[in-house]
């Protein structure tokens, strides 16, 4: 049995970590070393330990609070749009209701993916229910995505990554790009979407090797996930039930308006986008600090208006989250001010929303360079 509380959700096995199976194997915990010096090789066991353990200590620490404000935050903004559109049921005020909610479905996604990574909440009940009641609103398995999640953290870039299908192989072309992003915005590719959030693709029947990418998943993590997803299904069969036993054919319609049409559309744009511009377009894959990106969120417009419609409680510092996932959300401006003063990201991929928007939109590249 799991302890309830979980402090540090590391490889070391060491006083409340996770069981093996269940870790991250990328949130080191070794006694740091000096950050590397600038222009020096830069390995990720040497990226890692630029923080000393007391640095690390401070930014993984857990605060209930703050992770309770963000929750709050979203579901306030999601019940204002749904009591404007309400109160002036139908009018013009869905055109901003509608991509307000889109909006904030994708903030409840970021806040499943901090309870995926153990860093929602100190209690691992409350962190595991909490993560589980975000991800079924939006029809997604959270224990089905940590373990997802975890293939593709600890095995990035590789066969093995379940996320290279998404993020790989940028840029591929200005006509791909609008493409999918159009198929997105009328729904198209919305099953695909919550197919990988159910465990697909199930990279164990594609990787013919002696030692599959599964392999090292607890069996808990896996009945967990099994468990998850039949709660997810029936959530999503009983909520449009209520709604039409609270309000009759107008309830439906309006449950169906403002929470599945944008989950199935506008949320899948946004989806799509964050997730190319954390990886996609990347030029150095051998190093932590190219195979990831941060996008900026202040100065130009583009930033903010970014931060806004696509980067929702930090997510676009990407690349240290890569470096330290057990670092929780709200830390993570923290952290790379600190690995900013301490020169560790002077060549990492750090970018100006508008330039990762050239880099993906890009033409696309000639066939023998694609990741």
């Amino acid at each position: 049995m799991l302890s309830e509380k979980v402090t540090t959700p590391a490889a070391t096995g060491g006083p409340g970590s996770v069981a093996t199976g269940e870790e991250f194997r990328d949130d080191l915990r070794a006694p740091a070393a000096p950050a590397p010096a600038q222009g020096s090789a830069r390995t990720a066991t040497s990226v890692r330990r630029a923080l000393t353990a007391q640095e690390l200590q401070a930014l993984t620490e857990l605060d209930d609070r703050r992770s309770v404000v963000a929750i709050l935050q979203t579901a306030a903004l999601i019940a204002a749009a749904f009591a404007l559109a309400l109160l002036t049921w139908p009018s013009a005020w869905l055109l901003l209701c509608v991509p307000v909610i889109a909006v904030q479905q994708h903030a409840m996604f970021i806040l499943a993916h901090d309870a995926a990574h153990y860093r929602l909440f100190r209690s691992r009940a409350l962190n595991d229910t909490v993560g589980r009641a975000l991800g079924m609103a939006g029809g997604i398995s959270m224990c089905t995505y940590r373990v997802i999640h975890r293939l593709h953290h600890n095995n990035l870039y590789t066969d093995d990554d379940p996320d290279t299908a998404i993020h790989g192989g940028y840029p591929r072309g200005v006509a791909y790009l609008w493409k999918k992003l159009g198929e997105d915005a009328i729904g198209l590719n919305a099953w695909k979407t919550f197919s990988y959030f159910f465990g697909a693709p199930a990279i164990n029947r594609d990787t013919q090797r002696a030692l599959r990418p599964m392999d090292d998943t607890s069996p808990a993590l896996r009945a967990a996930a099994r468990r998850d997803r039949w709660l997810v299904v029936a959530f999503q069969l009983a909520a449009p039930t209520v709604a039409f036993a609270w309000g009759g054919a107008q309830a439906l319609v309006q449950y169906a308006v403002l929470w599945v049409l944008p989950m199935l559309t506008l949320l899948q744009v946004i989806l799509r986008l964050r997730a190319i511009a954390e990886h996609g377009a990347v030029t150095d894959l051998s190093s932590p600090l190219t195979a990831a990106r941060t996008n900026r969120t202040v100065g130009s417009w583009p930033n903010r208006l970014a931060r806004v419609l696509i980067f929702p409680h930090h997510v676009n510092y990407h690349l240290e989250h890569h470096l330290y996932p057990a670092v929780p959300h709200y830390r993570l401006p923290a952290l790379h001010r600190m690995l900013e003063d301490k020169g560790v990201l002077a060549d990492a991929e750090v970018r100006d929303v508008a330039a990762t928007m050239r880099a993906i939109f890009a033409p696309r590249r000639p066939r023998a360079q694609d990741v």
